[in-house]
Protein backbone atom coordinates (compact mmCIF):
# COMPACT_ATOMS: atom_id res chain seq x y z
CA UNK A 1 0.00 0.00 0.00
CA UNK A 2 2.70 2.34 0.80
CA UNK A 3 4.84 1.68 -2.57
CA UNK A 4 1.21 2.48 -4.33
CA UNK A 5 1.00 5.76 -2.33
CA UNK A 6 4.67 6.42 -2.81
CA UNK A 7 4.03 6.06 -6.92
CA UNK A 8 0.87 7.86 -7.03
CA UNK A 9 2.89 10.82 -5.45
CA UNK A 10 5.55 10.48 -7.93
CA UNK A 11 3.53 10.90 -10.65
CA UNK A 12 1.42 14.07 -9.27
CA UNK A 13 4.12 15.49 -8.34
CA UNK A 14 5.07 15.61 -12.31
CA UNK A 15 1.89 16.17 -14.29
CA UNK A 16 3.52 18.72 -15.63
CA UNK A 17 4.49 18.52 -19.17
CA UNK A 18 8.25 18.98 -18.08
CA UNK A 19 9.89 17.63 -14.84
CA UNK A 20 9.31 20.44 -13.18
CA UNK A 21 8.70 21.21 -9.04
CA UNK A 22 4.47 23.05 -9.65
CA UNK A 23 5.17 23.00 -6.15
CA UNK A 24 7.90 25.32 -6.13
CA UNK A 25 6.06 27.58 -8.14
CA UNK A 26 4.24 30.42 -6.39
CA UNK A 27 1.54 30.71 -9.35
CA UNK A 28 -2.01 30.34 -9.60
CA UNK A 29 -1.47 29.10 -13.59
CA UNK A 30 1.10 29.30 -15.36
CA UNK A 31 2.71 28.36 -18.59
CA UNK A 32 5.94 27.88 -20.84
CA UNK A 33 5.96 27.88 -24.43
CA UNK A 34 7.86 28.13 -27.56
CA UNK A 35 7.46 31.06 -29.55
CA UNK A 36 8.63 29.92 -32.82
CA UNK A 37 6.80 26.22 -32.78
CA UNK A 38 3.68 27.08 -29.86
CA UNK A 39 5.31 23.98 -28.34
CA UNK A 40 3.89 24.07 -24.58
CA UNK A 41 6.76 23.50 -22.45
CA UNK A 42 5.63 23.44 -18.43
CA UNK A 43 1.61 24.39 -17.89
CA UNK A 44 -0.03 24.87 -14.59
CA UNK A 45 -3.89 25.16 -14.38
CA UNK A 46 -3.11 27.15 -17.97
CA UNK A 47 -6.74 27.52 -18.99
CA UNK A 48 -8.02 29.12 -15.38
CA UNK A 49 -10.25 31.72 -16.53
CA UNK A 50 -8.76 34.84 -14.72
CA UNK A 51 -7.90 38.66 -14.53
CA UNK A 52 -4.61 40.05 -15.72
CA UNK A 53 -4.02 42.91 -14.37
CA UNK A 54 -1.61 45.41 -16.46
CA UNK A 55 -0.63 42.57 -18.82
CA UNK A 56 -3.67 43.66 -20.54
CA UNK A 57 -1.59 46.09 -22.17
CA UNK A 58 0.31 43.71 -24.44
CA UNK A 59 -2.90 43.54 -26.18
CA UNK A 60 -3.37 47.67 -26.30
CA UNK A 61 -0.11 48.49 -27.73
CA UNK A 62 -0.47 45.47 -30.44
CA UNK A 63 -3.48 47.12 -31.68
CA UNK A 64 -2.38 50.53 -31.37
CA UNK A 65 0.36 49.45 -33.62
CA UNK A 66 -1.03 47.84 -36.04
CA UNK A 67 -3.16 51.06 -37.18
CA UNK A 68 0.24 52.48 -38.17
CA UNK A 69 0.05 56.03 -36.84
CA UNK A 70 2.77 55.97 -34.52
CA UNK A 71 3.71 59.44 -35.60
CA UNK A 72 0.11 61.15 -34.57
CA UNK A 73 0.72 63.62 -32.75
CA UNK A 74 -2.04 64.85 -30.10
CA UNK A 75 -2.93 67.13 -27.19
CA UNK A 76 -3.42 65.38 -24.19
CA UNK A 77 -7.26 65.71 -22.57
CA UNK A 78 -8.25 65.66 -19.26
CA UNK A 79 -9.70 62.64 -19.63
CA UNK A 80 -6.90 60.72 -20.16
CA UNK A 81 -5.55 61.82 -16.93
CA UNK A 82 -8.02 61.17 -14.59
CA UNK A 83 -7.45 57.66 -13.84
CA UNK A 84 -6.19 55.48 -10.83
CA UNK A 85 -3.03 53.10 -10.32
CA UNK A 86 0.13 53.40 -12.77
CA UNK A 87 0.80 56.48 -14.61
CA UNK A 88 3.54 57.81 -17.09
CA UNK A 89 2.10 61.41 -15.78
CA UNK A 90 0.75 62.62 -18.97
CA UNK A 91 0.08 66.27 -18.41
CA UNK A 92 -3.07 68.05 -19.85
CA UNK A 93 -2.35 70.36 -22.89
CA UNK A 94 1.03 68.60 -23.93
CA UNK A 95 2.07 67.60 -27.25
CA UNK A 96 2.76 63.78 -27.34
CA UNK A 97 3.04 60.81 -30.16
CA UNK A 98 1.47 57.91 -30.26
CA UNK A 99 4.89 56.41 -30.38
CA UNK A 100 5.54 58.02 -27.12
CA UNK A 101 2.74 57.60 -25.30
CA UNK A 102 3.36 53.46 -25.91
CA UNK A 103 6.69 53.48 -24.48
CA UNK A 104 4.79 54.91 -21.27
CA UNK A 105 2.30 52.29 -21.42
CA UNK A 106 4.65 49.45 -21.71
CA UNK A 107 7.71 50.86 -20.21
CA UNK A 108 5.74 52.91 -17.09
CA UNK A 109 2.62 50.93 -17.27
CA UNK A 110 0.89 53.95 -17.44
CA UNK A 111 -3.18 53.72 -17.52
CA UNK A 112 -3.53 57.07 -18.75
CA UNK A 113 -1.52 56.02 -21.72
CA UNK A 114 -3.71 53.31 -22.24
CA UNK A 115 -7.07 55.97 -21.93
CA UNK A 116 -5.11 57.95 -24.13
CA UNK A 117 -4.22 55.26 -26.89
CA UNK A 118 -7.86 54.62 -26.84
CA UNK A 119 -8.89 57.88 -27.71
CA UNK A 120 -6.97 58.45 -30.20
CA UNK A 121 -6.93 55.47 -32.09
CA UNK A 122 -10.45 56.03 -32.65
CA UNK A 123 -12.43 56.61 -29.29
CA UNK A 124 -12.38 54.16 -26.24
CA UNK A 125 -15.16 51.83 -27.23
CA UNK A 126 -14.21 51.55 -30.75
CA UNK A 127 -10.85 50.62 -29.41
CA UNK A 128 -11.91 48.20 -27.59
CA UNK A 129 -13.85 46.47 -29.83
CA UNK A 130 -11.09 46.46 -31.66
CA UNK A 131 -8.85 44.31 -28.84
CA UNK A 132 -11.73 41.90 -28.55
CA UNK A 133 -12.17 41.89 -32.41
CA UNK A 134 -8.50 41.21 -32.47
CA UNK A 135 -8.48 38.41 -29.97
CA UNK A 136 -11.62 36.66 -31.90
CA UNK A 137 -9.20 36.50 -34.92
CA UNK A 138 -6.20 35.34 -32.97
CA UNK A 139 -8.65 32.20 -31.47
CA UNK A 140 -8.77 33.40 -27.71
CA UNK A 141 -11.90 32.30 -27.01
CA UNK A 142 -11.30 32.76 -22.99
CA UNK A 143 -10.14 36.13 -23.53
CA UNK A 144 -12.26 39.38 -22.89
CA UNK A 145 -11.24 43.44 -22.37
CA UNK A 146 -13.57 45.58 -20.60
CA UNK A 147 -10.80 48.17 -20.62
CA UNK A 148 -7.33 49.25 -22.50
CA UNK A 149 -5.67 49.64 -19.38
CA UNK A 150 -6.36 46.08 -16.96
CA UNK A 151 -8.38 47.61 -14.44
CA UNK A 152 -10.55 45.07 -12.57
CA UNK A 153 -13.89 43.91 -14.44
CA UNK A 154 -16.19 41.25 -13.89
CA UNK A 155 -15.76 41.09 -17.83
CA UNK A 156 -12.09 41.50 -17.88
CA UNK A 157 -9.84 38.35 -18.34
CA UNK A 158 -7.61 35.74 -19.77
CA UNK A 159 -6.04 32.53 -19.49
CA UNK A 160 -2.29 31.81 -19.34
CA UNK A 161 -2.30 29.66 -22.24
CA UNK A 162 -3.91 32.91 -24.18
CA UNK A 163 -2.15 34.82 -22.91
CA UNK A 164 1.48 33.57 -24.51
CA UNK A 165 0.02 32.70 -27.55
CA UNK A 166 -1.29 36.68 -27.71
CA UNK A 167 2.50 37.64 -26.99
CA UNK A 168 3.77 34.91 -29.05
CA UNK A 169 2.20 36.96 -31.91
CA UNK A 170 3.06 40.18 -30.73
CA UNK A 171 6.66 39.49 -30.72
CA UNK A 172 6.77 39.03 -33.92
CA UNK A 173 5.79 43.13 -35.00
CA UNK A 174 9.14 44.06 -34.56
CA UNK A 175 7.94 48.04 -33.12
CA UNK A 176 5.98 46.22 -30.36
CA UNK A 177 9.34 43.61 -29.70
CA UNK A 178 11.46 46.96 -29.76
CA UNK A 179 9.03 48.90 -27.35
CA UNK A 180 9.50 45.87 -24.94
CA UNK A 181 12.73 44.85 -24.65
CA UNK A 182 13.60 48.73 -23.82
CA UNK A 183 15.02 49.32 -20.09
CA UNK A 184 15.26 53.27 -20.54
CA UNK A 185 13.64 55.44 -22.89
CA UNK A 186 14.07 59.16 -22.86
CA UNK A 187 12.17 61.88 -24.73
CA UNK A 188 12.64 65.47 -23.92
CA UNK A 189 9.59 65.89 -21.28
CA UNK A 190 10.32 62.86 -19.30
CA UNK A 191 12.73 59.92 -18.73
CA UNK A 192 10.61 56.05 -18.70
CA UNK A 193 12.37 53.10 -16.88
CA UNK A 194 11.07 49.46 -17.88
CA UNK A 195 9.06 48.32 -13.93
CA UNK A 196 9.88 44.76 -15.67
CA UNK A 197 12.61 43.32 -13.34
CA UNK A 198 13.35 41.09 -15.12
CA UNK A 199 15.67 42.71 -17.82
CA UNK A 200 17.98 43.39 -15.60
CA UNK A 201 17.79 39.99 -13.46
CA UNK A 202 17.73 37.39 -16.44
CA UNK A 203 20.34 38.08 -19.13
CA UNK A 204 18.20 36.35 -22.35
CA UNK A 205 15.36 38.55 -21.25
CA UNK A 206 13.86 40.54 -24.24
CA UNK A 207 10.53 41.61 -22.31
CA UNK A 208 7.12 41.86 -21.81
CA UNK A 209 5.02 43.34 -19.11
CA UNK A 210 4.35 43.51 -15.48
CA UNK A 211 0.69 43.77 -13.92
CA UNK A 212 -0.76 44.12 -10.36
CA UNK A 213 -4.45 44.69 -9.26
CA UNK A 214 -5.50 43.19 -5.43
CA UNK A 215 -8.19 41.43 -7.01
CA UNK A 216 -5.46 39.57 -10.43
CA UNK A 217 -2.24 39.47 -7.44
CA UNK A 218 1.11 39.91 -9.61
CA UNK A 219 1.27 39.04 -13.34
CA UNK A 220 3.99 38.52 -15.45
CA UNK A 221 4.50 37.79 -19.11
CA UNK A 222 7.87 37.18 -19.62
CA UNK A 223 9.99 36.49 -23.59
CA UNK A 224 13.49 35.37 -23.48
CA UNK A 225 15.96 34.28 -26.13
CA UNK A 226 18.76 31.57 -25.85
CA UNK A 227 20.51 30.10 -29.22
CA UNK A 228 17.96 31.25 -31.40
CA UNK A 229 14.93 30.19 -29.75
CA UNK A 230 12.81 32.50 -27.72
CA UNK A 231 10.76 31.28 -24.84
CA UNK A 232 7.38 33.26 -23.24
CA UNK A 233 6.52 32.28 -19.86
CA UNK A 234 3.26 33.29 -18.24
CA UNK A 235 2.12 33.63 -14.53
CA UNK A 236 -1.27 34.52 -13.38
CA UNK A 237 -1.63 35.64 -9.33
CA UNK A 238 2.33 34.67 -8.10
CA UNK A 239 3.60 36.31 -4.92
CA UNK A 240 6.76 35.22 -6.33
CA UNK A 241 6.85 36.18 -10.14
CA UNK A 242 10.57 37.13 -10.56
CA UNK A 243 11.88 34.24 -9.30
CA UNK A 244 8.94 31.69 -10.74
CA UNK A 245 9.89 32.89 -14.14
CA UNK A 246 13.82 32.69 -13.82
CA UNK A 247 13.13 28.98 -12.77
CA UNK A 248 10.58 28.29 -15.50
CA UNK A 249 12.98 29.75 -18.13
CA UNK A 250 16.07 27.92 -17.00
CA UNK A 251 14.65 24.77 -16.91
CA UNK A 252 12.89 24.94 -20.11
CA UNK A 253 15.91 25.61 -22.10
CA UNK A 254 17.74 23.07 -20.55
CA UNK A 255 15.45 20.75 -22.96
CA UNK A 256 16.92 22.16 -26.17
CA UNK A 257 20.15 20.36 -27.76
CA UNK A 258 21.84 21.63 -30.92
CA UNK A 259 20.51 19.67 -33.98
CA UNK A 260 21.98 19.70 -37.43
CA UNK A 261 18.51 20.36 -40.03
CA UNK A 262 19.92 20.36 -43.15
CA UNK A 263 24.09 20.60 -44.79
CA UNK A 264 25.55 22.76 -47.37
CA UNK A 265 25.39 20.79 -50.50
CA UNK A 266 22.42 18.32 -49.56
CA UNK A 267 20.50 17.70 -52.85
CA UNK A 268 16.55 18.27 -51.76
CA UNK A 269 14.56 17.78 -55.50
CA UNK A 270 15.07 17.48 -59.16
CA UNK A 271 13.35 19.91 -61.48
CA UNK A 272 12.50 19.23 -64.83
CA UNK A 273 14.69 21.15 -67.11
CA UNK A 274 13.33 22.69 -70.82
CA UNK A 275 15.58 23.20 -73.67
CA UNK A 276 18.31 21.56 -71.95
CA UNK A 277 21.07 18.96 -72.43
CA UNK A 278 19.72 17.75 -69.32
CA UNK A 279 15.77 17.04 -68.77
CA UNK A 280 16.70 17.52 -65.13
CA UNK A 281 18.72 19.43 -63.08
CA UNK A 282 19.18 18.80 -58.78
CA UNK A 283 19.29 21.85 -56.30
CA UNK A 284 20.37 21.55 -53.16
CA UNK A 285 20.84 23.81 -50.08
CA UNK A 286 24.04 26.26 -49.84
CA UNK A 287 24.35 26.38 -46.58
CA UNK A 288 24.37 24.38 -42.76
CA UNK A 289 21.32 24.97 -40.70
CA UNK A 290 21.23 23.78 -36.79
CA UNK A 291 18.64 24.58 -34.98
CA UNK A 292 18.33 24.25 -30.65
CA UNK A 293 15.04 22.13 -30.44
CA UNK A 294 13.24 19.42 -28.24
CA UNK A 295 13.19 15.94 -28.73
CA UNK A 296 9.75 16.35 -29.21
CA UNK A 297 10.41 19.11 -31.99
CA UNK A 298 12.85 17.20 -33.90
CA UNK A 299 10.03 14.22 -34.63
CA UNK A 300 7.48 17.65 -36.03
CA UNK A 301 9.48 19.00 -38.63
CA UNK A 302 8.85 19.35 -41.93
CA UNK A 303 9.85 21.18 -44.73
CA UNK A 304 8.59 23.17 -48.27
CA UNK A 305 10.49 23.90 -50.89
CA UNK A 306 9.28 27.51 -53.17
CA UNK A 307 9.85 27.48 -56.51
CA UNK A 308 9.27 26.78 -60.31
CA UNK A 309 7.62 23.89 -61.59
CA UNK A 310 10.18 23.70 -64.30
CA UNK A 311 12.91 25.62 -65.57
CA UNK A 312 14.68 26.79 -68.98
CA UNK A 313 18.55 26.00 -69.60
CA UNK A 314 20.92 27.43 -69.41
CA UNK A 315 21.57 26.71 -65.78
CA UNK A 316 24.63 27.78 -63.86
CA UNK A 317 25.68 26.09 -60.81
CA UNK A 318 25.25 27.90 -57.22
CA UNK A 319 22.28 30.24 -59.59
CA UNK A 320 19.23 30.61 -57.08
CA UNK A 321 16.20 28.33 -57.61
CA UNK A 322 13.96 28.93 -54.64
CA UNK A 323 13.66 28.70 -50.84
CA UNK A 324 12.96 25.32 -48.43
CA UNK A 325 11.49 26.04 -45.51
CA UNK A 326 11.10 24.59 -42.35
CA UNK A 327 7.93 24.24 -39.72
CA UNK A 328 6.64 22.82 -36.92
CA UNK A 329 3.35 22.96 -36.30
CA UNK A 330 3.08 25.43 -39.13
CA UNK A 331 5.00 27.42 -37.65
CA UNK A 332 8.53 28.35 -39.81
CA UNK A 333 11.28 28.17 -37.68
CA UNK A 334 14.32 27.98 -40.48
CA UNK A 335 14.68 28.73 -44.01
CA UNK A 336 17.26 28.71 -46.19
CA UNK A 337 17.94 29.03 -50.24
CA UNK A 338 18.04 27.10 -52.50
CA UNK A 339 20.42 26.15 -55.57
CA UNK A 340 21.12 24.39 -58.61
CA UNK A 341 23.97 21.93 -57.84
CA UNK A 342 25.26 21.59 -61.38
CA UNK A 343 24.45 23.61 -64.80
CA UNK A 344 22.98 22.21 -67.82
CA UNK A 345 23.39 23.90 -70.78
CA UNK A 346 21.20 24.78 -74.20
CA UNK A 347 21.33 22.18 -76.51
CA UNK A 348 22.27 22.80 -80.12
CA UNK A 349 19.14 23.37 -82.64
CA UNK A 350 19.50 20.43 -84.75
CA UNK A 351 20.15 18.64 -81.44
CA UNK A 352 17.20 19.92 -79.75
CA UNK A 353 14.70 18.74 -82.82
CA UNK A 354 15.47 15.80 -82.68
CA UNK A 355 14.84 15.74 -79.13
CA UNK A 356 11.51 16.79 -79.50
CA UNK A 357 10.74 14.41 -81.71
CA UNK A 358 12.39 11.68 -79.66
CA UNK A 359 9.81 12.66 -76.62
CA UNK A 360 6.99 12.72 -79.17
CA UNK A 361 7.45 9.41 -79.84
CA UNK A 362 8.39 8.29 -76.39
CA UNK A 363 5.19 10.16 -75.44
CA UNK A 364 3.05 8.29 -78.09
CA UNK A 365 4.24 4.65 -77.36
CA UNK A 366 4.02 5.78 -73.71
CA UNK A 367 7.71 4.65 -73.17
CA UNK A 368 10.54 6.09 -70.92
Amino acid sequence: MRKKLEFLFFILLFTSTLFFNAYAISAKSAIVIDADSEEVLFSLNENEVLPMASTTKIMTALVAIEQNNLDKKYIVKEDYTLVEGSSMYLKIGEEISILDTLYGLMLMSGNDAALAIAGECGGNEIFINKMNEKAKELGLLNTHFDNPNGLDSEKHHTTAFELAKLTAYALKNPVFQKIVSTKLYQTKERTMINHNKLLKLYNDCIGVKTGFTKKSGRCLVSAAKRNNRTLICVTLNAPDDWNDHMELLDNAFKLYKPYNIQKSGDIVGTIQCQSGVENSVDVCVNSDITLWITETEKNKIKYEISGRPFVYAPINIGEKYGKIIYKINGNVIADSDVVFSSSCQILPEKLSFIKKIKNQLLSIFNLK
